[in-house]
């Protein structure tokens, strides 16, 4: 019986692993004109549910310096940008300070993502 508990602990933890690195983020394109109102080397969280599109849609949030930003009030889908040079990468996290960090932001993209589940945003240098 004790390994029945144990196999199905080690199951049910490997697919609570699994849909953490799988959530959040459904779409990901390069940054282009339609951006213009995120500044360089920011990164910014958009309204929720703006179509990408839209460039007079001002951010919600918009991130300078490095290390960890919380996250207040964010839920559901928002287009976040990492409009950062020089490869500064920007990561999403389940936890707030920057701990948990589960999905990338490459420098240049933006993310169509569900910021339900994040509680910061990390910038780092690499």
């Amino acid at each position: 019986m004790r390994n029945d508990i144990r196999l199905t602990t080690a199951f049910t933890l490997a697919d609570a692993a699994s849909a953490m690195l799988n959530m959040g983020t459904a779409e990901a394109k390069p940054a282009a004109d339609s951006w213009g109102t995120c500044p360089a080397v920011a990164v910014c969280v958009f309204p929720e549910g703006v179509d990408a599109g839209t460039t007079q849609t001002s951010p919600t949030n918009t991130y300078w310096s490095y290390g960890p930003h919380n996250l207040s009030g964010q839920y559901g889908y928002h287009w976040v940008y990492n409009n950062h040079t020089g490869g500064a990468q920007a990561y999403l996290c389940t936890s707030y300070n920057g701990r948990d960090c589960y999905f990338d932001m490459k420098p240049g993209v933006a993310y169509w993502t569900d910021l339900t589940p994040v509680n910061s945003i990390d910038l780092s240098r690499q």
